[in-house]
């Protein structure tokens, strides 16, 4: 049983990025960095059991989803020609990606049971099939090896797994939401996936006395009595999960104004941010937290709340700033839209 949403004490930009991604996962993963012991792992574990179920194919081992036209498994694909896809809901997928993980596990192999038994060559799905329509998580991702570095960032640009094995060539749909944590003193992590993730968040361990108590406390409830804990918090995170759903609904009549997206793109200049996904991710995170703040229209307030998370890791380093990137964006805002924005 994991620890309730609801029931997670500060964390406010955590939260914030989370819910975000879970109401568009087009806008990229979630990088949590920060000090040990601050409950990144328990925000995300959390999440995986707030996600609202989604509609699957039945017995599609990728989970395809039954209202694309495209997009489908080669099997799925089959059965929509013929008129034969029946569905039904599923939770929400949400994988660990362990450090250790060995190639195959991640891409997946032959089935050595059906070779052995019946002499079949069969594809075992692995990880990436799993997190189909998901999320990925992966603890500690900046000690995460390098050649599984490269496997996620092939799969994230393509969002398909392609895999040749012993004769076997397979290519199945992998379009998930990549959520890393990690500590950044036990290394940083390449740049090429930091650059996938769409937000990133700074943890800090909690300066103030109250809010570290009541974290204390709550997690001693928690451990006493699950199941009593989560009874407690169990409304607060329905209200959650039904704002969630009421903001994917929202999202495509979420209007972006011309001004807005001269702003992005104008914050962006000025933070120098290389390429376009710093607005692109900019655009669309300030999108989903209007979605889910219920506003019909995506303002400057909005992008101004977004800014931090959205471009922090993409500004380029300074030898000669000494202020780190969170306190850089924060800058430009203040001086674009004023002290009261920022």
């Amino acid at each position: 049983m994991a620890y309730p949403f609801s029931a997670l004490v500060g964390q406010e930009e955590t939260k914030q990025a989370l819910l975000v991604a879970a109401i568009d996962p087009g806008v990229g993963g979630v990088l949590l960095f920060g000090d040990r012991g601050t409950g990144k792992s328990t925000a995300v574990r959390a999440l995986a059991q707030l996600l609202p179920p989604m509609r699957a194919v039945t017995g599609c081992r990728y989970a395809c989803d039954p209202g694309e036209v495209a997009g489908h498994c080669e099997d799925c694909g089959r059965r929509a020609q013929r008129g034969r896809l029946k569905s039904s809901m599923i939770p929400v997928p949400v994988v660990d990606l362990p450090l250790g993980a060995t190639e195959d596990r991640v891409l997946g192999s032959i089935d050595l049971e059906r070779a052995l038994s019946r002499g079949e060559k069969a594809f075992e799905p692995g990880l990436l099939a799993r997190a189909n329509r998901g999320f990925l998580y992966v603890d500690e991702v900046n000690l995460l090896e390098d050649h599984l570095v490269d496997l996620l960032l092939d799969v994230a640009a393509s969002g398909h797994n392609i895999v040749e094995r012993e004769g076997l060539s397979i290519r199945h749909p992998a379009r998930f939401v990549l959520i890393g944590s990690g500590n950044p003193e036990e290394g940083e992590l390449r740049p090429q996936l930091l650059d996938r993730f769409g937000l990133t968040v700074e943890i800090r361990t909690p300066p103030d006395l109250t809010t570290r108590v009541e974290v204390i406390r709550r997690r001693d409830d928690y451990e006493r009595s699950p199941a009593a804990f989560l009874e407690k918090w169990s409304r607060q995170d329905e209200k959650i999960r039904r704002r969630i759903l009421l903001a994917r609904r929202s999202l495509n009549d979420t209007s972006v104004p011309d001004q807005t997206l001269r702003a992005a793109a104008e914050l962006c200049m000025r933070l120098g941010t290389d390429g376009l996904r710093g607005e692109l991710t900019l655009i669309r995170a300030a999108r989903a937290l209007a979605a889910w703040r219920g506003d019909a229209t995506v303002r400057e307030p909005h992008l101004t709340e977004m800014a931090a998370p959205a471009l922090r890791h993409r500004l380029r380093r300074d030898p000669l700033e000494e202020a780190g990137s969170t306190i850089r964006v924060e800058r430009a805002v203040k001086e674009q839209f004023g002290a009261a924005a920022a």
